[in-house]
């Protein structure tokens, strides 16, 4: 599989891997590594334990394979997020598409490190919310929602922002007792990270 503009490696599909245990504490404790955290945060406030964690991150982080997971959106750009494996230098990548089939224009990525403009708040919900259900790739709003989730870098973040983010994690599997836990945690760290950009503009904007 080829993403148009963003160049070689061994890309594979890799929305499979979404309903395995495992992955959101994989994905979404990559945003934790700035050493902000008053409270460590585990695997079990998504379900998961850190088995599942470990097992997982064999998979996601495999030098010979590079999962993709793909979020089209109906009517505008959507979403690729790639695993870019490099040997030594794992990282994640976050592509713009264009509905015109245009070259992907890579907007963030992440190591233990964000750097990029990402989307604000009002983006995110944009593409998490409108899939373009005749393309390959995740349409279940709620998954697309948590999978981008670390590209927010949003100043203004709506107080909306922490109720139908606890609705995503609860419906992919956080327990009751953790997830508003999980959530302000996770959107503490995006808040730091806004205020500590004054540079930012969003790609869909104009900026």
């Amino acid at each position: 599989m080829l993403i148009k503009g963003y160049g070689s490696g061994p890309l594979v599909p890799g929305e499979a891997l979404l309903g395995l245990p495992g992955f959101w504490s994989n994905h979404l404790l990559s945003m934790c590594g700035d050493g902000g955290c008053v409270e460590r945060p585990v695997p079990e406030w998504f379900g998961e334990d850190s088995a599942d964690a470990d097992a997982l991150s064999e998979v996601l982080f495999d030098p010979e394979r590079w999962p993709v997971f793909r979020a089209p959106a109906q009517d505008g750009p959507g979403v690729v997020v790639v695993y870019r494996n490099l040997d030594g230098e794992y990282g994640t990548d976050c592509l713009l598409t264009r509905p015109d089939g245009g070259p992907a224009e890579r907007i963030a990525s992440w190591d233990v490190d964000f750097a990029g403009t990402g989307l604000t708040w009002r983006e995110l919900l944009r593409i998490a919310d409108n899939p373009s259900l005749t393309a390959e790739g995740i349409h279940d709003p709620a998954t697309r929602l948590l999978l981008l989730l670390p590209l927010l870098a949003d100043p203004d973040m709506p107080e909306a922002a922490s109720a139908r983010l606890i609705a995503a994690l609860a419906e992919v599997g956080a327990p009751q007792d953790t997830v508003s836990t999980a959530a302000e945690h996770l959107l503490g760290h995006l808040a730091r990270r806004s205020r500590h950009d004054p540079a930012w503009a969003s790609p869909l904007s104009g900026g």
